[in-house]
């Protein structure tokens, strides 16, 4: 038995301390520490030359632009209470009742998450929904987890909506039209099968729940409805691109920024303001992963990997497409879906495999981190808005729920690919 060369292993322990630093962020450094310092100490030590690692970086341009547009509009949205809007008309909606309150807000980030993505769901939609249901003298941890859970579910409706199918598919992204084809339906037996299991597993909280009919709506002034126009306008742009077969992230980042162009000019704001409450560190965040994965490809593991799964693919393309999605949304819960959906993205594109494979294995990136607190940085930055509304979920608490919830979606999904 061959034994792994030295320098390997100090990579592969180097990529793990640094992936588990980022999901455990010990002494409560942002993820993007640990990210970046793994990725230097990969260089600094020589397991990766600079020209490497500058390629690794280079190959997530169109993710930072994506996420940089879909920051900006978000936070626009944010700070002209957009979503505080929307949060407050669907407790109107509700007329007394939790249970159609937990639809409307289930609906609402559904939509959310299918227009603007998961993550804006985490970071927006959860203090809007917060400050809503409080307002309505309701339990908000109910109405929560909805964020959560379908901040996940619904985020393979369309390549928008997760960063992490454009680094799965990457320059491969299909066209609108496969797109659409190949997702529509596990998309919407995801979102089903996710909401009928947290509306059970939430059902006594809700049965016991009253709620107000009066809640003051706030009122959305000329800025809040130039950023829904320019939220409508970005999502006309990214469906017209991706039919066209052009990459997401430069349309995203030009509509974000005519966007802001527009609200700060008519409101006569500053541009500071915005600029600084948008969550910058995602970014190179992002960058390190690329590195480390970067160094997984230079190590020979990606086509190790490639090879194993060729060889599958060989024997039985369903069989494979099951085991890659059920492998892929375990490992979310491991080491964290981005750098799974990177690892994946790898693979995928190491050599030509069936787009059955390939759409199985987004799946379960996606759906995965509907497991546990670790899964997705969707999850983590949704742990992160409660704790700052004074919230706390234990990560035992949200795996039993997890448990209910997204194997069926899960088995569901796949249930309904295209094979």
């Amino acid at each position: 038995m061959t034994s792994v060369p030295h320098n390997i292993v100090m990579a592969w322990s180097i990529i793990a301390a640094a992936t588990a630093g980022v999901i455990i962020r010990p002494f409560r450094l942002l993820e993007a520490i640990w990210a970046v310092t793994g990725a230097l100490a990969l260089v600094l030590l020589g397991l990766l030359p600079w020209a490497d690692a500058l390629t690794g970086v280079r190959k997530g341009v169109d993710v930072y632009l994506f996420l940089t547009g879909m920051m900006l509009i978000a936070e626009l949205a944010r700070r002209e209470g957009l979503f505080d809007y929307l949060a407050a008309l669907a407790v109107q909606h509700a007329r007394g009742s939790p249970r159609r309150l937990f639809l409307l807000v289930y609906l609402v980030g559904t939509l959310v998450t299918v227009l603007l993505s998961n993550d804006a769901t985490a970071i927006v939609l959860t203090p809007a929904v917060y400050a809503a249901t409080r307002a309505a003298g309701a339990t908000p941890l109910p109405y929560l987890f909805v964020c959560a859970f379908i901040a996940n579910a619904a985020s393979f409706v369309l390549p928008i909506s997760n960063p992490a199918n454009l680094v799965v598919f990457g320059a491969r992204l299909p066209h609108l039209g496969e797109w659409l084809r190949q997702f529509l339906l596990p998309s919407v037996a995801s979102i089903v099968v996710t909401y009928v299991v947290l509306r059970l597993a939430q059902r006594r909280a809700l049965n016991e729940e009253k709620i107000e009919t009066d809640v003051a709506k706030p009122k959305l002034g000329r800025e809040g409805k130039l950023t829904a126009c320019g939220i409508a306008a970005i999502c006309v742009v990214l469906l017209g691109a991706s039919a066209l077969d052009i990459q997401l992230g430069l349309p995203t980042f030009i509509c974000g920024v005519a966007t802001a162009v527009v609200v700060l000019i008519a409101s006569r704001q500053s541009p500071w303001p915005v600029v600084k409450d948008i969550s910058w560190s995602v970014l190179p965040l992002v960058a390190g992963l690329f590195v480390m994965v970067e160094a997984l490809v230079q190590s020979g593991a990606i086509g190790h990997l490639s090879a194993m799964l060729h060889a599958a693919v060989a024997q039985s393309v369903p069989k494979t497409a099951w085991a890659v999605a059920i492998v892929t949304s375990l490992a979310d819960n491991i080491a964290n879906n981005l750098p799974i959906g990177l690892v994946a993205g790898s693979v995928a594109g190491s050599d030509q495999l069936p787009p059955q494979v390939v759409g199985s294995m987004l799946i379960g990136v996606d759906l995965g981190p509907n497991l546990s607190v670790t899964g997705s940085l969707a999850t983590i930055l949704w742990l992160v808005a409660l704790r700052r509304e004074g919230l706390h979920v234990s990560a035992w608490r949200f795996l039993g729920i997890g448990l209910l919830v997204m194997p069926p979606a899960l088995l569901a999904a796949l249930s309904l690919m295209n094979y």
